[in-house]
């Protein structure tokens, strides 16, 4: 369903840190992986074959045998919301609510196809809609609360994510999404109980081990912070700030070239990226200083 954006997966296997860190390096072109996440509440296609043509083909072929389904158009306009033709999954949207007024779902799909487009307050008021309908519905608070979070609107955002909590204890994103409210807020210690909290509950997306070992980096516990960010990166955060963060951590481990390294594959990504940039000048200025005499 499309209610929420999803945490992306990845199924990258995870490799011995040196295997990993020289297979990268070797590599031509690396790249690719995501930038920072929360930008944007519409997500990168969780999968790519649900808004392809022929799949919306097959959906439209559907909705022509039985136009008067609110579900019909509902799934279609996920898809239409996933191959981003959301003026298409806004009206999708609009049909299976005027067949059905109940469809606490649809609006919650308008909603976030709203969301991903700035429009706030449209987004905010289907949001109480789908709660209005179904009042144990935690897709809708947590959907609310990712909308005030993108407002700056820190307190009514924790409310929603308290409560969609209470609803689904076992919601990662949610967890994951409040971390990073108690992140910017600077406290930390509940911010990396939720990211641990949604670690557990989906060990295999790199957003939540990225946030945690920023956390870990600036507390200076850099065996947790090289541990994060090197299962950030095997899991698909394959950005340039997540292989400077491993080799700051790498240095401070006193493991001099393997951080440069890792700082030289961040500069493959992106060439002006500062940290990298005075990291692998600095591992580089530590291993000629340390190389004997000839």
């Amino acid at each position: 369903m499309l209610g929420r954006r999803p945490l992306r997966y990845a199924r990258l296997p995870v490799v011995a840190a040196a295997t990993l860190l020289l297979a990268a390096c070797q590599t031509a072109g690396i790249g690719g992986g995501g930038g920072n996440v929360n930008t944007n509440l519409l997500p990168e296609p969780s999968n790519p074959a649900v808004g392809s043509e022929v799949n919306l083909q097959s959906l439209t072929e559907v909705i022509n045998r039985s136009p008067n389904d609110p579900s019909a158009y509902n799934v279609r306009g996920i898809a239409y919301a996933e191959a981003g033709r959301t003026r298409d999954a806004i009206a999708d949207f609009d049909r299976a609510i005027s067949l059905d007024s109940s469809f606490f779902q649809a609006y919650a799909n308008r909603a976030l196809v709203y969301a991903g487009l700035g429009r706030f307050d449209e987004a905010i008021a289907d949001y109480n809609r789908a709660m209005q309908i179904n009042p144990s519905y935690a897709i809708a608070f947590a959907g609310r609360g990712d909308v005030y979070r993108e407002m700056g609107q820190f307190a009514q955002a924790l409310t929603d994510f308290d409560q969609a909590l209470s609803i689904d204890p076992a919601d990662a994103q949610t967890y994951y999404d409040r971390g990073l409210i108690y992140q910017a807020q600077g406290q930390q210690e509940l911010a990396l109980a939720d990211f641990s909290r949604a670690i557990s509950f989906e060990p295999r997306v790199f957003e939540p081990y990225e946030a945690r070992g920023e956390i870990y980096l600036a507390q200076g516990n850099w065996d947790a912070a090289f541990e994060d960010f090197f299962q950030a990166i095997s899991l698909g955060g394959n950005t340039a700030p997540n292989w400077a963060n491993l080799g700051i951590a790498l240095e401070n481990l006193d493991d001099v070239p393997t951080a440069n390294i890792a700082f030289r594959n961040a500069l493959q990504i992106d060439p002006g990226y500062q940290p990298a940039v005075s990291g692998a000048a600095r591992t580089e200025a530590i291993a000629a200083a340390q190389a004997p005499a000839l």
